[in-house]
């Protein structure tokens, strides 16, 4: 009679609505006392193998709840690290603009300061260079002028190619 303990259950609950009552006992009844037996025998039979069965389900469920509540929390680790090195790169991102802009503004700075510098080097240099020249140019005025009058001063000599003339003359 291999029927299950719910089944078997549900053999007794009909037995007993259907079993005939007693004269005088409205809650008696007369049921197959070896019927009745052997479906509890099988029920206490089956009843262990069957709980046994739900304990190892029940089991199975449990490590398979856990064994999700850990990957759950795996998966969340690594999701928050992941988030966090998101934003610390961001952040890096940040910093390194900040920095790159603060760099550009220093060189900024430092090429305005270097022209300056350079332009007023090239300046000195250039009025150096024009004094040097204008000096050089007053000591060959006052040399051709000494000339001029150590010609007039000394008998006739030859032109060169300094001197002025007119064409009319030669």
């Amino acid at each position: 009679m291999e029927n299950s303990v719910m089944e078997l259950v549900d053999m007794l609950f009909q037995m007993v609505t259907e079993a005939r009552g007693i004269p005088l006992g409205v809650d008696k009844c007369i049921v197959e006392r070896d019927r009745v037996l052997d479906i509890l025998d099988e029920i206490k039979t089956q009843l262990p193998a069957e709980i046994e069965e739900s304990k190892k389900l029940i089991s199975a469920k449990n490590e398979y709840i856990t064994s999700a509540k850990r990957e759950a929390e795996s998966i969340r680790k690594v999701a928050e690290e992941h988030a966090r090195q998101m934003v610390d790169d961001q952040e890096i991102i940040r910093m390194a603009r900040a920095k790159a802009q603060e760099v550009m503004t220093a060189a900024d700075q430092k090429s305005k300061e270097l022209r300056k510098i350079a332009n007023d080097y090239a300046e000195d240099a250039l009025r150096r260079t024009e004094d040097a020249i204008a000096t050089a140019l007053d000591e060959v005025r006052d040399s051709r002028t000494r000339f001029r009058a150590a010609a007039n001063t000394r008998p006739a000599q030859p032109l060169t190619p300094d001197d002025d003339f007119d064409e009319e003359e030669i």
